[in-house]
């Protein structure tokens, strides 16, 4: 097994998500960032890869068995170790792992540029293990609030955040709002459309609504957003954090 020695990695805790990992190119300074003295490396197929990546299951018994113990991070001048932490590839995909002692993929990093030629280069003279995936394990179900990587491809990190609070926002309303502020928000979004919206059913106004937000990320998205929130504390606190300001 190989051993990888001094790996800065900028954790992302509970994400089930690769694309909210964020690539080196995204960090922020306000970001979790270390520096682990040691970490293992190991081969995995792709299948298994995005397994890792993209959801938050059990580890193999027989993955965490070969990783136990074998990660350090120097703290205070002291050696600590970390139970179960390794850097896995697929030989051409990265992440580095960090269970925080359970079974599970907590936390998730990618790489610095270097360091990621150096893993591709030390992984094609690595065998690939195959690990075997849950019986019952018929891949990732997403959702509005765990929104497929197809609508979140080719979007910046402030624009996938602001793209999910958006959706949030929309979910909020499809639970809560009655079927005249369903309308409304459908007008705001197809403002032609308002004499067609009056023989919509709250149902049809919001899939329709949901449908067209989906695609890409725009000046209209990033407004409707804002407008959305307006007065949800938990919502502008995330706005806020993205932007730097208040909601107007």
């Amino acid at each position: 097994m190989e051993l990888i020695g001094d790996v800065w990695v900028n954790w992302f805790e509970g994400e089930e998500n690769g694309y909210n990992v964020c690539e080196f190119h995204e960090w922020r300074r306000h970001d979790f960032i270390e520096l682990l003295d040691q970490v293992p490396l190991v081969k995995v197929d792709k299948v298994f890869f995005h397994y890792i990546e993209n959801d938050l299951r059990d580890l193999p018994y027989e993955l965490l068995d070969t990783i136990r113990n074998k990660s350090y991070i120097r703290k205070n001048n002291q050696r600590e170790v970390i139970e179960y932490c390794f850097l896995v590839t697929d030989g051409e995909q990265h992440l580095v792992v960090d269970t925080l002692g359970y079974t599970i993929p907590i936390r998730k990093s990618r790489l610095v540029p270097r360091q990621e030629q150096m893993v591709i280069d030390k992984a094609k003279k690595c065998e690939t293990i195959r690990y075997p995936l849950p019986k019952n394990y018929r891949g990732r179900e997403y959702h509005i609030l765990s929104p497929d990587p197809e609508v979140m491809f080719g979007l910046t990190r402030k624009e996938r955040q602001l793209k999910q609070l958006l959706f949030m926002a929309l979910d909020q309303l499809h639970t809560t709002g009655n079927i005249e502020e369903i309308r409304y928000w459908y007008t705001e979004w197809f403002p032609k459309q308002y004499q067609e919206s009056r023989h919509l059913t709250k149902e049809e106004a919001w899939e329709a609504l949901y449908d067209a937000v989906k695609a890409g990320w725009s000046e209209k998205h990033h407004n409707i957003c804002e407008r959305l929130i307006k007065g949800q504390t938990y919502f502008e606190k995330i706005w806020e954090l993205e932007h730097g300001t208040t909601v107007n």
